[in-house]
Formats: structure tokens, C-alpha cells, sequence
């Protein structure tokens, strides 16, 4: 591959589409701009439209990596929770790119943990090490709340890392007491399957709230999930700040699911947009206590690092992470 720069990095979720540009080997991913999903017929019109928003005289970028929310197989990619359906080698092609890399957005969020600094991070207790103190064979996990719900991993592998993409917010979601089951009961009234996304997202917390009122004795209200966190953070509805303390509590048993499965040692990072909104509530939450809550292996998660990443843009680092490594 070529290292011609600038480089173009998009991280493409259900709802907004991430751009930027790299101008050189380990540089900041620069001009970023967030152009909403439903107002591009695809992937090669929001870039033309991101482009065509920079300066006269540019240089067009000939290498590109794409960071997709969703399963990649073959040359047709199909966004999960929007309506981006496209050709890869056509995309290609039509942006006159060398190369176009794609990949699953959280196999750029897992690529961007050892990039990421430590005004990117916030902590509870004590921090991971540093990317360059991570012992070889060592994994990093990552999960995002934001549209959907997102996983990935990354291992320490000699002189470069290796993204361990996945499916996993699919998964199951399994409750950890009578309430919690009650819940997920009501849910699958709804749903023949309630994977950890149906409940722990954008697009399930709505679902979560009418299930959590069901179980409480109370009418479900059609809400958002702008509404759900902004009454549930000023305590308005009973509902609502229920809903906030069980999708914390739940996103910690989740993500001590997701430490387990993976041996993820060096650390599970919070991503998405969701839980930032959450500010104060989320670490007065049960989060941490439901992430080491396993029992016989409670130790092995209590000696197990998590952060909340602060930084929204991080996988586009991921993603320039990537093409980098396709370079060297």
C-alpha cells in the first residue's frame, strides 16, 4: 500500500457519519467533521460532501479506511441500524481511492486503545498501563452504547496490534435478579430475542423504559431516548431514573461478561455516546460492583482496569490505527 498522504478516517455509525484526515505516519486525525447518516444516499456522497467542504487546493486523499457499524463479509456492506447499503470495490472506485480499507467500528475502537491518552480517559480507580508497558499477549476490550452496542477486543502482539472484531452486544442479555428478570420478561413480549443491544443502547433504551414502567406498575410513555436520560437525570420520573440505574448496573454485568470471555487484563473501555450523557450518575452507578459481581471470579475482574473514553472521535485514530498497520 501506498503512504500517500492525507489519509481519509470515517467512523460511520446508524446516525452520524465521523470524517477526518491524516497527514502523516502517527498524526493527529485533523479538520473532523460529523455529517448525519440519513442525509446521504451512501458512503461516497458524504464523502464528496466532506470533501467538497474543505479548502480549494487540497490534495484528495488516495487511501481511505472505513469504520462500519456492522458485521463485514464480502464485498456488500449493509449498516445495521441504517439504510446504507453499498459495494465496496464500486465505492472504491467511484472516490478513485488505492486503497479502501473497512472494517467493523468497533474493530477501529478496540485499534484506537493504544493510541489513546490520558485526557481521553476517565477511570475508575486505578488506570490501565500504558500502550507501551502492555506485555505481549495482552488484551484490551472495549464496549460502546451509542445507536447500538458495540464490542471489540485488541492483543498485544509483537510490534503491532491485533483487533479481535465481533458481534457481541447480540449476545444474550442475562439479568442478575427477580427485577432484572422481570424486565427482560416484559422485553420478550416484545422481542422473540433480548441480546444486550435491545436493552443497553440508543435504539433499546425506549424499549428498556417501557419494560422497566410495565414491571413497576406504571403506564409505558413513548419516549425517546433523549427524554428517558434527561428526566432520568433530573429525577422527574420514577421510570426514567430507574431506567438510568438499570442500564448502568446492567451495562456492568455485560461488560464483566465481555472481560471474562476475552481475558481482557489490560483493561474494558466504555465507548458510544450514550454514556457520557450520564456524567455523575453513571460513576455513583453500580457499574463497577456489577462488573466484578462473578462470583468465584470476582477477584480476577476486581484486578481488571475500566474507563470511560471521553473522547467521542477516538475511532478514527482507530481506523487510521489500521491503515498504518497495512502500511508497515
Amino acid at each position: 500500500m501506498s503512504a500517500e498522504f492525507p489519509w481519509l478516517v470515517a467512523d460511520i455509525g446508524g446516525t452520524n457519519a465521523r470524517f477526518g484526515t491524516v497527514s502523516a505516519l502517527g498524526a493527529a486525525v485533523e479538520d473532523v467533521r460529523v455529517l448525519p447518516v440519513a442525509a446521504h444516499a451512501g458512503p461516497a456522497d458524504a464523502v464528496r460532501a466532506y470533501l467538497a467542504a474543505r479548502p480549494s487546493g487540497l490534495a484528495a486523499p488516495r487511501s481511505a479506511a472505513f469504520a462500519l457499524a456492522t458485521a463485514l463479509d464480502g464485498d456488500r456492506i449493509e449498516l445495521t441500524n441504517a439504510a446504507w447499503s453499498f459495494s465496496r470495490a464500486a465505492t472504491q472506485q467511484e472516490l478513485g481511492l488505492q486503497t479502501l480499507l473497512c472494517l467493523n467500528d468497533f474493530e477501529a475502537q478496540a485499534l484506537s486503545l493504544p493510541r489513546l491518552r490520558a485526557d481521553q480517559l476517565r477511570h475508575w480507580g486505578a488506570s490501565a498501563a500504558a500502550p507501551g508497558e502492555v506485555a505481549v499477549g495482552t488484551v484490551m476490550a472495549v464496549i460502546g452504547p451509542g445507536t447500538g452496542l458495540g464490542v471489540g477486543g485488541v492483543v498485544r502482539a509483537p510490534g503491532r496490534w491485533i483487533a479481535l472484531p465481533g458481534e457481541g452486544g447480540h449476545a444474550t442479555l442475562a439479568p442478575a435478579d427477580d427485577f432484572e428478570s422481570a424486565v427482560l420478561g416484559q422485553a420478550r413480549r416484545e422481542f422473540a430475542h433480548v441480546s444486550a443491544e435491545r436493552l443497553l443502547s440508543g435504539i433499546g433504551l425506549p424499549v428498556l423504559c417501557r419494560a422497566v414502567a410495565a414491571v413497576m406498575g406504571e403506564r409505558p410513555e413513548p419516549l425517546s431516548t433523549e427524554q428517558i436520560v434527561m428526566r432520568g437525570l433530573a429525577d422527574g420520573s420514577p421510570v426514567c431514573a430507574r431506567t438510568l440505574d438499570l442500564f448502568c448496573a446492567m451495562l456492568g454485568g455485560f461488560a464483566g461478561n465481555v472481560a471474562l470471555t476475552l481475558g481482557s487484563r489490560g483493561g474494558v473501555f466504555i465507548g458510544g455516546g450514550i454514556v457520557p450523557r450520564l456524567g455523575e450518575r453513571f460513576f455513583a452507578s453500580e457499574f463497577r460492583s456489577r462488573f466484578e459481581a462473578k462470583g468465584r471470579f470476582q477477584s480476577f475482574l476486581a484486578g481488571i482496569p475500566t474507563a470511560l473514553i471521553t473522547d467521542t472521535l477516538a475511532a478514527l485514530a482507530g481506523a487510521a490505527q489500521a491503515l498504518e498497520q497495512v502500511d508497515a
